[in-house]
């Protein structure tokens, strides 16, 4: 391997990490630009307009539909998120309830037992209660974490949106130029296979998108059946806000219903709880095994690659590894196949 593949490679590897990291509004505004060129064209061929016109008027189209789009959600979900918390509010005096008949019915199993069994059984009560009082903590410790940050991350979200929705805009009018500028950084007889590369990566990237919108889908249909199954109110609302968090990093579908699963045993209704225990598990076993086969597919690569990427990048990176992994087996794969990323190893 020369130096200058290494390089290469290298200061890759650092583009892609930023891109992901700080640079994430401007690669998710070149990849919604990309998605709109088609009707970008339509515009300019329709209306006979110039590229800053078309581009001005679909990226407004966008960003009207957007915001509406928006409203709507978050309108409906703080509206089932009022309800829900409501309900828990005005439920939670059966937590207590649930803790005075159990400690009730131990006293009288105590009563009917010999000294030194009910002396060890009440030892091993009291330290079930304690870890049931611990974890109930813990669930109302977390749900008042996730709104303050949610509450701290308010004004991130107003910048990311505002940088975003500017970026689209940009990008959008000059998306010829910037791809004649980056051509322009290699060879002539270079430029056609970056040019290949570019577009295969730009199939892929779609690819991934279209992956993502499948396992949401799936979750959204399996979480509403559940629930149905369960007799469980606003089925569609409550599908709709846990396939929303399963797309947040880190949380995913465990962090709804494990804490709503708790809260169900801790006042009693033991059917509902048993059950959103085997929708979250039945969820996750579904989506480990047809992901890498699903992204794989989407994305142009093997499975067993997707899977080793997900993994790798997940543990070097975090979570951001999970879309900077395959991006990275994806940018491997084009360069090799268009000869820009030939390595070979010799021995002597």
């Amino acid at each position: 391997m020369t130096k200058k593949t290494l390089f290469i490679i290298v200061f890759g590897l650092g583009f892609l990490y930023a891109l992901f990291t700080v640079g994430f509004p401007f690669l998710l505004a070149l990849v919604v630009v990309l998605f709109m060129e088609p009707f970008t064209k339509l515009i300019m061929k329709v209306g006979k307009l110039g590229r800053t016109a078309a581009a001005t008027i679909s990226s407004s189209i966008f960003t009207i539909g957007l915001l509406g789009l928006a409203y709507l959600i978050g309108v409906k979900l703080l509206s089932e998120l009022m309800s829900f918390f409501n309900y828990a509010k005005n439920n939670f005096h059966h937590v207590a309830d649930f803790f005075d008949r159990l400690t009730y019915d131990a006293n009288i199993l105590f009563d009917t037992l010999p000294p030194d069994q009910a002396a060890s059984l009440a030892e091993t009560f009291d330290a079930g209660m304690d870890a049931l009082i611990s974890a109930a903590q813990s669930l109302l410790s977390n749900l008042s974490s996730y709104a303050l940050n949610f509450a701290k991350a308010i004004p991130d979200l107003f910048l990311f949106f505002l940088f975003f929705i500017v970026a689209v805009f940009l990008f959008n009018i000059s998306l010829g130029k910037m791809k004649q500028g980056f051509l322009s950084i290699f060879d002539e007889s270079s430029q056609g296979k970056v040019d290949v590369v570019l577009g295969n990566l730009r199939n892929s990237i779609f690819g991934f998108v279209r992956a993502q919108i499948v396992f949401s889908g799936m979750t959204y249909v399996l979480t509403l059946i559940g629930l149905l199954i369960l007799g469980i109110d606003h089925a569609f609302a409550i599908a709709f806000l846990v396939t929303i968090v399963d797309l947040l990093p880190v949380l995913g579908v465990g962090s709804f219903l494990v804490p709503w699963a708790i809260y169900q045993a801790l006042i009693g209704n033991w059917f509902i709880a048993i059950g959103l225990v085997v929708l979250f598990i039945v969820i996750t076993v579904v989506r480990r095994v047809i992901e890498p086969k699903v992204l794989g597919d989407a994305v142009g690569i093997s499975a067993l690659a997707a899977l080793i990427s997900l993994y790798v990048g997940f543990k070097l990176v975090g979570v951001i590894g999970l879309f900077l992994g395959p991006v990275v087996v994806l940018v491997y794969e084009a360069m090799r196949k268009e000869g820009l990323l030939n390595i070979k190893i010799k021995l002597e």
